[in-house]
């Protein structure tokens, strides 16, 4: 049996998504976030050290890290789906955007949540036009250029086909899910209507239903 340790509204969803397609059974065990600080709970500590969101646990093995957890079950019990033909234009894209996903996009993304969420705290009246100006100068400097180059590219990428590795969905498309949705929040940055159709194809997809209905929402 597979244990899911799923942290509510964060990229775990992309784990109970993976096992819905490939219609494993699964036990699924929740966490809330704190209210003021929007971590996870001292309880996942128990679990990984890092406390962190998802994990796994499947015959005594703990597995974290949503690239590692995807890969290891489509490896395992994927029985051939959801993954290019190894050595063919497709798998090359496909494990790109695996890695990419994590490794490029989210580091903008999670500096622009930061941000926002500074100019959003409540702190004294004296040091909010400070805070707000940190804020804007990091955005304008770094996080905004970065997220329109990013923008660009992944709608020049899904120019090129409707999934992320070519003509057929894969595994590739539920690891970018979460950048995406990211991406497509983020405002005045550039068009997004290619990754809006992505995520209109995305949540047409039963599997991707299922687990929302067990699991709550990704974001």
């Amino acid at each position: 049996m597979i244990t899911v340790h799923h942290l509510e509204k964060s990229r775990s969803h992309r784990v109970l998504w993976m096992l819905e397609e490939l219609g494993l059974p699964y036990e699924l065990v929740e966490y809330k976030r704190n209210p003021k600080t929007m971590l996870g709970p001292p309880e996942l500590r128990k679990i990984h050290p890092l406390g962190k969101s998802p994990v796994i646990d499947e015959d005594g093995i703990i597995y974290a890290e949503s690239a590692a957890i995807l890969e290891h079950l489509v490896e395992r019990h994927g029985a051939g789906r959801f993954v290019p033909a190894a050595g063919s234009a497709d798998y090359t894209r496909y494990r790109y955007f695996m890695h990419y996903a994590e490794g490029s996009v989210m580091t903008p993304l999670v500096l622009k949540l930061v941000t926002t969420r500074v100019r959003a705290a409540k702190v004294p009246f004296f040091i909010k036009p400070i805070a707000r100006k940190i804020a804007a100068t990091i955005d304008d400097s770094f996080t905004d250029p970065n997220l329109r180059r990013h923008i660009e590219f992944i709608e020049a990428e899904l120019g090129r086909s409707p999934w992320f590795a070519g003509a057929d969905f894969s595994t590739a498309d539920i690891q970018m899910s979460y950048p995406v949705s990211g991406l497509v929040r983020t405002k005045d940055l550039g068009t997004t209507e290619r990754m809006q159709a992505f995520l209109g194809r995305i949540r047409e997809r039963p599997a991707y239903q299922r687990a929302i209905d067990r699991g709550g929402p990704p974001m």
